[in-house]
């Protein structure tokens, strides 16, 4: 298949804060296709979050460049970004960053509706959701009266929302028990198939790496095969 998502020698180089220059990452190249899974792994400080990043148009690269279905991001504008990061990409987080004040429902509905949607078609697509996601009985309760994995589960939701061409998830299960995150991980393995959305999560968690399709490592700068995990037969 096609990728629909695809970097090229990225490179990502910050200055410290003695003035020296610091590079995290150093020639990164990636290609993943709809409805791949790909776990991303690595020490603490390798630059997997930086990687998630530059793969969500959320940073820009030193050099290289991010390719999603077919629109290089330094080629487009800030306004066109922001369009690109709300119809095409969806985003989860170790904190979901639910809008408080809204339900589950309206939390789903909110991206539908700042992409154009009417309210009776974002209505329609976020029930769609949530009872894809185990949440039919809890569309109309609010953040405060979910549990961690429900309300992660939300998030989840949210972020298939305008259908994008890839979810980007850093850490989602981190700050799960035991029990929510395999419920989760489960969930992801699952959508990425049901929805045909290129799934690639950034996460320390071997159970969850274990379900991608394929698992890569950030090593000194590079993305490369993870010899040490094989991933779980679907």
């Amino acid at each position: 298949m096609m990728p629909v998502l695809e970097a090229h020698a990225l490179r990502k180089v910050y200055t410290g804060g003695d003035g020296n220059l610091i590079e995290v990452l150093s020639g990164v190249d990636l290609a993943v296709s709809r409805g791949e899974f790909v776990a991303i792994v690595g020490a603490s400080g390798a630059g997997k979050s930086t990687l998630l990043h530059l793969l969500g148009a959320l940073d820009q690269p030193t050099s290289g460049e991010v390719r999603l279905d077919g629109q290089i991001f330094a080629q487009q504008s800030e306004e066109r970004l922001a369009e690109i990061r709300n119809r095409k990409l969806g985003f989860v987080f170790q904190f979901h960053h639910l809008l408080r004040e809204f339900s589950a429902l309206e939390n789903v509905m909110l991206p539908l509706l700042i992409a154009g949607s009417t309210d009776a078609a974002a209505r329609s697509k976020a029930e769609e959701l949530l009872a894809a996601v185990g949440l039919a009985g809890r569309m109309t309760h609010r953040p405060a009266a979910l549990s961690g994995g429900e309300q992660q589960r939300v998030a989840v939701a949210r972020a298939l929302a305008t259908d994008p061409v890839v979810v980007l998830a850093d850490e989602p299960s981190g700050n799960l028990d035991h029990h929510n995150s395999e419920r989760l991980h489960e969930l992801f393995a699952t959508l990425a198939r049901k929805f045909e959305t290129a799934l690639v999560v950034v996460t320390h968690n071997r159970l969850l790496a274990g379900r991608a399709d394929r698992v890569l490592a950030v090593e000194e700068g590079k993305l490369v095969e993870h010899p040490g995990l094989e991933a779980m037969p679907s």
